[in-house]
């Protein structure tokens, strides 16, 4: 460890010094309390044995200031004073101090007490590590429960809670919002022809073409169920809705999976696209019927298409030529 030692009597520095350097540790002294203060700072010490009574500060402010500089981290401080008064003892703790030493002390009993404070900043550390550790995974463990376990993009219950959350943002900077539904054309046609192997697969790969498609900051894709993908898409106006929607179609079509109940031939998708200011009462279940509403009238035309609605309820088409 590295001890300062404060204390204005050389005689006493000079013993202190020997018996911290015979612990083995390192040993950094000042004679004053504002020299003290300026070792602290500079030297960054693991343990302060602080004279009580000197010319120019008492150890009591001392250890007040060094604790409120290290406010964010536990030092020992362990006063030393030929007082032994109750009361000293006590404004000494009130101060700041983790112990309360009668001069002159002892070899014995000066390390009996520096190897109790270091054994307890041990622990201390051990601790702070562990916690340390654990906020990590419980951080991981937050990660994964959003995530959906078989395509890796989010899930279902971490859309529902960005939705919202989208919904009172948009609705509070009377912003527009877009939300896409995706489907996967034909895809239990396509699970009784391939296997439910390959149609996790299928799913994984679409999965990543439509979180590819999302690049604004703030735009999220999420696993809504099933074969149905949603993505989010704040502060998008109608012309943005539509590009995003034409790059899913475009990015799915690319993966080129091979779909020979299709009439295609290869795995599509089809979008509903609703794009809307919210209004004060509208909810996350409304906003995604909208969007569902597009979807059905997507599948209605002949699928492998997009259908965009707006709050106006008019809607267009963006198909695959």
């Amino acid at each position: 460890m590295k001890i300062l030692i404060v204390d204005d009597s050389p005689t006493m520095r000079a013993a202190l010094s020997r018996y911290v350097e015979r612990m083995g540790h390192e040993c950094i002294t000042a004679k004053s309390g504002a020299e003290g203060l300026a070792r602290f700072r500079e030297a960054a010490p693991d343990m302060v044995l602080l004279d009580v009574l000197m010319d120019d500060i008492d150890g009591y402010s001392v250890a007040r200031e060094i604790r409120s500089a290290a406010e964010a981290q536990w030092l020992p401080i362990i006063f030393l004073s030929s007082r032994e008064e109750d009361q000293d003892l006590d404004r000494g703790i009130e101060a700041g101090g983790d112990d309360y030493l009668v001069k002159p002390v002892s070899y014995v009993v000066l390390y009996a007490k520096v190897r109790a404070m270091q054994r307890i900043d041990e622990m201390r550390r051990r601790l702070l590590r562990v916690t340390s550790e654990l906020e990590a995974a419980n951080q991981a463990l937050e990660r994964l429960s959003h995530l959906d376990g078989l395509t890796g993009i989010a899930n279902r219950r971490y859309l529902d809670t960005v939705l919202a959350s989208e919904i009172l943002r948009a609705r509070r900077a009377r912003m527009r919002l877009a939300v896409c539904l995706i489907d996967v054309d034909h895809f239990k046609a396509y699970n009784d022809h391939y296997g439910h192997v390959m149609g996790d697969q299928c799913l994984a790969r679409v999965a990543k073409a439509i979180a590819g498609t999302v690049r604004r900051a703030g735009d999220f894709a999420a696993r809504y169920g099933g074969e149905e993908f949603a993505v989010i898409l704040p502060a998008a106006d109608t012309t943005t809705a539509r590009a995003v929607a034409s790059n899913i179609l475009y990015a799915v079509r690319a993966l080129d999976i091979e779909h020979k109940p299709s009439a295609g031939g290869v795995i599509t998708v089809s979008v509903g696209v609703v794009s809307l200011v919210p209004a004060l009462a509208m909810t996350s279940d409304d906003v995604l019927s909208f969007a569902d509403a597009a979807l059905y009238q997507a599948k209605q035309a002949g699928r492998n298409r997009a259908v965009l609605v707006e709050e106006s309820a008019s809607a267009q088409g963006v198909a695959l030529p």
